[in-house]
This record gives structure tokens, sequence and C-alpha cells, in this order.
């Protein structure tokens, strides 16, 4: 009986050591909904908000996950031009990170957590994307307007290679 109540206690004091994966956000609100727009516009503004080079690094992360999830559920639903336009907008925000990191380490800031982050995130970046289901070429003809060709295959495989 000691044995165990020492086990416990001995349980009790070693640390614990939690790791948790990176896990994208939550759907925020779609292309159709009232409140988008504001959204939008309230994301444009933010950029106003966050000072500093770790700070905009984060900003802009923030954004490339929340589009990135945007032209998921979008594929999805087969919502083409409306995906593409969130994958683009995905790209362009990671794009801007690493500007942000590299003046953070010049102005010799410790950025080894939010690397770390990084790389996790491209790679959970680049599984999303791998798993998107879309066709080559897709002819999208609104009702009233001129068709456009959208290459998402071509689109999703430059997104890839931008988080590589």
């Amino acid at each position: 009986m000691k044995e165990i109540i020492f086990l416990f206690i001995l349980y009790l004091m070693l640390p614990i050591v939690a790791r948790a994966e990176y896990v994208l956000p939550y759907p925020s609100f779609m292309p159709g909904n009232k409140i988008y727009k504001i959204t939008r516009l309230v994301d444009k503004l933010k950029n106003y908000w966050y000072w500093g080079d770790i700070a905009q690094a984060k900003y802009h992360f923030m954004l490339s996950d929340k589009y990135l999830i945007e032209a998921k559920v979008l594929f999805e639903y087969k919502q083409y031009l409306l995906g593409d336009g969130a994958l683009v907008r995905s790209s362009n925000e990671w794009i801007q990170i690493q500007p942000h990191l590299s003046l953070a380490k010049n102005h010799k800031k410790d950025i080894s957590k939010f690397l770390a982050m990084y790389k996790e995130a491209a790679q959970v970046h680049i599984d999303v994307l791998g798993s998107l289901i879309v066709p080559e070429l897709m002819l999208w003809s609104p009702e009233k307007g001129t068709p456009t060709n959208l290459y998402l295959k071509e689109d999703i495989a430059k997104a890839i290679d931008i988080r590589k």
C-alpha cells in the first residue's frame, strides 16, 4: 500500500509536458452574410492597431489562417470563384509574415517560439491545401457577366510553394 501512495505522490510531482499541435481557427463569417463585408473592413483597420514587428507578423498570420479556412470551406461548397479569391488573400497575407520576422530578428527580438509556430503552421497549411479537391480548370460563368477561367490546381500549387 505504501508503494502505491509513493507512486501516486511521485506521479503528482513529475512535471507534465503538454504539447498542442497547431490548430486552424473556426471559419468566420462567409461571403453572402450581411456582416462579411464589415468583418473584412475591420480586418483592414486592425492593421493600424498592431504595432511592432512581431505584432504585425501575428496579424498577417491570423489573416492568412482565416482566409485559408474561408477558401477551404468555399471550395468544399463548390464556390470556386470566391474560394480562389480567399486563397489568394491567404497567400498574400502569408507572404507578408516573413519581412516582419526579418525585421524583428534585425532588432534583436527573440522570435524562436514564433518561428517554431510558423514552421508548424506552414505544414498544417500545406496539408489543408493538399487535401482540397478541385477541378484542374474551371470556367466560371456568372449569369450577367463574362466567363472567367479559374486555374484552381495551379493556384493551390502556388499557395503550397509560398508556404514551403
